[in-house]
């Protein structure tokens, strides 16, 4: 189990980032996996607080029984379209990992993501390179750079 707040003690600059995105509006996309397997994608709002990103669901939700049933879930920040100047675009986040249920209401269920991936993408200074860095617990910080 990796809290948030274990990403930002081991990738601080990169934690940094990805929550600069992830608060930039307030609906977020999260993919959860189907009975069957295949995924589903649903608008989410986010939190990033006291060391850990949470979310709700409103009960009887069919997100909230994917999660119940495979907690596994991938977050992306929401999507701005690039400027003219490719070097201007704020990028884009994503967090995967498994949710952890704390907590449950008549009126929902509150999760916490237990991170087993962070991944910021964005276009370098100079305009012409797309610079991808991610992390997963346990390692360091892998940036990648294509042309």
């Amino acid at each position: 189990m990796t809290t948030w707040g274990e990403v930002e003690a081991a990738a601080p600059e990169l934690a940094a980032a990805v929550q600069t995105c992830f608060r930039r509006a307030k609906h977020k996309t999260m993919a959860t996996l189907r009975r069957d397997g295949s995924p589903r994608i649903s608008g989410m709002e986010t939190e990033f607080a006291d060391g850990e990103l949470t979310f709700g669901m409103m009960p009887g939700s069919v997100k909230l029984a994917d999660v119940r049933r495979d907690p596994r879930v991938a977050l992306h920040s929401p999507s701005v379209d690039p400027p003219d100047d490719p070097a201007d675009w704020p990028g884009e986040a994503k967090v995967a990992g498994r949710a952890r249920e704390v907590s449950s209401s008549d009126e929902g269920a509150q999760f916490a993501v237990d991170v087993t991936e962070v991944a910021m993408t964005r276009i370098a200074a100079t305009g012409d390179k797309l610079v991808i860095e991610s992390w997963a617990p346990g390692g360091q910080v892998r940036r990648v750079e294509r042309t």
